[in-house]
């Protein structure tokens, strides 16, 4: 049970080390805080919690992989070579993804809210 509760503490490092280190995670951060905020005050239902919740999980997992991958790639191939380049612009072209995805879901939630 102690080595289960231990790797929580490996996995919260995880996210310290994205906080501290990567630009991109902590604005995911505050717009996921903005989104909240506005969340409660619009008193979304369940279901929009759902998508919400869903849409912003995706973006933070998307971001620590794209976090661990680039950690790796550097470990890896210290010097610059292409196949590296291209991992890079792979895993950061998945948050945008997950980020356009999250937009899209954003708006289609709150844009009637303001209409």
């Amino acid at each position: 049970m102690l080595k289960f509760l231990k790797s929580f503490t490996y996995s919260f490092s995880g996210i310290v080390y994205a906080f501290k280190h990567e630009q991109n995670f902590r604005l995911h951060l505050i717009s996921l805080v903005l989104v909240l905020l506005a969340g409660w005050y619009f008193n979304l239902t369940a279901n929009e919690w759902l998508w919400i919740t869903a849409a912003a999980g995706i973006v933070i997992t998307a971001e620590l992989f794209n976090t661990a991958l680039e950690v790796l790639v550097d470990l890896v191939s210290p010097d610059v070579h292409q196949k590296a380049k291209i991992v890079k612009d792979v895993a950061a072209a998945a948050v945008v993804v997950a980020a356009i995805l999250a937009l899209v879901i954003g708006l289609i939630i709150f844009v009637p809210k303001l209409l």
